[in-house]
């Protein structure tokens, strides 16, 4: 059975810190509001009945218009029946298609006076209720091993989730400059995320630290190479549509070669985190350790941690885009060919890139922790 540790008061206070920061941050307008038609609505349905007499199917494809039979499940005109329609496009990826039994997002279409319905299409099925499932039980299965790190552990993901959708991409979209836009919320995650976990300490300041420099490699190295490299961030998918939308200002190539340091900082916080505590353990073990020697402990945890936490990357960059490679294979496409294509490039520079960061913060973060650690307090 799990012992949930009691906090101390400090991990309290910033935890109530954490809490009315996020707060602060999620009442903060975007200037980017959802946009609800004036007389429409959005409901849960249930699907009674479907007719699909008007889809043409051409081998795999499907076209035309799916009619549904729905039954709407919640808001102001729960419980009626009424008739809904699901346009196909030909797009597999776009398309939805729908059974008896299925729920579904709904867009009621209403009238001025918003008394009756005058048309209803289905967005998608609905997930909203699986999706708060997964998330509780991720929480419990957190909290229920980890006690009040997990607590601590969750009050970061649930803080880095807000600043992500309330100031980074709002601040893109407004045309701030990405990299030290991006800099500067990856600066504050990793600040939050590794001082709640570790708390205000010697540890918690190793960790930062090392992560830091870790980062700050990993954005240099993705300048210098997202140049040399000659790819534009136009490779990304629904990048060229921002461009259509309004937003031809946006330097996609920079959002780009941000979203490589961003992606990586989790992997570069979990090693700066595991060679701090590894040093911290030790030293509390042995107070009168060398620097060089506790440097030499932090190097040998960093060699153990790094390779596998480097193919941890390749694994996870690769499998977004295994359709991709298989359709070049399937197609006897001579490898030359496939890795110098750019949106191959840019996956290669990806994973390169960020390996790069998390090979580098382990001698750093040893370094820094060997220092600080053994660093006598002046009398």
């Amino acid at each position: 059975m799990f012992k949930f540790k009691l906090p101390q008061k400090s991990d309290l206070i910033l935890v109530l810190v954490t809490l009315l920061l996020s707060t602060l941050i999620l009442s903060l307008p975007t200037g980017f509001s959802e946009k609800e038609g004036k007389h429409s609505s959005r409901v849960k349905a249930l699907v009674l009945k479907t007719d699909n007499s008007l889809i043409v199917a051409t081998g795999i494809i499907k076209t035309g218009s799916q009619m549904l039979q729905i039954k709407i499940l919640d808001g102001k005109f729960k419980g009626k029946e009424i008739s809904a329609f699901n346009e196909l496009i030909g797009r597999m990826e776009f398309d939805k298609f729908f059974s008896p039994g299925d729920k579904t997002l709904t867009v009621l279409n209403l009238s001025e006076d918003e008394s009756k319905i005058i048309s209803a299409n289905v967005i998608d099925h609905y997930r909203i209720n699986l999706e708060a499932f997964l998330l509780f039980l991720f929480v419990l299965f957190l909290i229920s091993f980890a006690g009040w790190t997990g607590v601590k552990a969750m009050l970061s993901f649930l803080f880095a989730g807000i600043c992500i959708w309330k100031l980074l991409l709002p601040g893109l979209l407004n045309g701030y400059s990405p990299i030290p836009l991006s800099l500067a919320i990856v600066a504050l995650l990793t600040s939050v995320i590794i001082f709640l976990v570790a708390g205000i300490n010697k540890k918690g300041m190793v960790a930062f630290l090392g992560a830091m420099s870790g980062i700050a490699i990993t954005c240099f190295m993705a300048l210098l190479f997202g140049k040399l490299f000659n790819i534009h961030g136009a490779i990304k998918p629904f990048s060229e549509t921002l461009l259509y939308s309004g937003y031809s200002y946006l330097n996609l190539t920079e959002i780009f070669l941000a979203g490589i340091f961003i992606s990586s900082s989790g992997a570069v916080m979990d090693i700066s985190m595991d060679i701090a505590t590894a040093q911290y353990e030790v030293f509390q073990h042995n107070k009168n350790i060398h620097a060089k020697q506790l440097r030499h402990s932090g190097f040998e945890v960093g060699k153990a941690v790094v390779g596998t936490m480097t193919t941890t990357l390749l694994l996870a960059y690769s499998g977004g885009f295994s359709a991709l490679l298989m359709v070049f294979i399937a197609q006897g496409t001579p490898m030359i060919n496939i890795l110098n294509l750019n949106y191959v490039s840019g996956e290669i520079l990806h994973t390169l890139v960020g390996s790069f960061g998390l090979v580098l913060v382990a001698p750093f973060t040893a370094i820094i922790g060997a220092s600080i650690y053994t660093r006598k307090k002046k009398i």
